[in-house]
């Protein structure tokens, strides 16, 4: 019973359109979207209570692999996102770095990498804006996504 009310926490925290696509019962999606409505704590509680009622009566299986399935995309371009993180700031520490980035992902083109790289060291130094710091996230993210769609 907790474990269905786990679940039904985790499907409050939906939007509309995940919501839509999970294609629930009409009662438990009106219990869902009233459970978003209500801020009281004892009200959240029964509310809770009243959705893991509901999910007794179905197969929450689906649900389940489904919400799993969307977990593990986020935690993918999450792990994603750091490794552009952590290759642009070594681009732009270690000098060595682009060498082995050229090495790596042989078809991006360097030339524009370490122009972003020389133009990025220069706006940190005057302090102006970072255009070139997301720019050259931007470039890595290009070279990885590309990289892993040939491979």
């Amino acid at each position: 019973m907790h474990a269905l009310q786990k679940l039904g926490e985790d499907l409050v925290e939906l939007n509309d359109k995940q919501l839509t696509a999970l294609d629930l019962s009409e009662q438990l999606h009106d219990a869902i979207n009233q459970m978003k409505q209500i801020s009281k704590f004892g009200a959240r509680q029964r509310q809770l209570q009243y959705i893991g009622k509901i999910m007794r009566k179905i197969d929450v299986s689906s649900i389940q692999e489904k919400l799993n399935a969307w977990k593990q995309v986020s935690v993918h371009q999450t792990a994603q996102l750091h490794r552009i993180e952590r290759w642009r700031e070594r681009l732009l520490t270690d000098s060595i770095a682009i060498t082995e980035f050229a090495d790596k992902y042989p078809t991006t083109d360097i030339k524009h990498i370490h122009l972003l790289i020389r133009n990025t060291l220069k706006e940190r130094k005057s302090g102006s804006s970072t255009k070139n710091y997301r720019l050259l996230f931007q470039a890595i993210q290009k070279t990885l996504l590309t990289s892993n769609s040939d491979t």
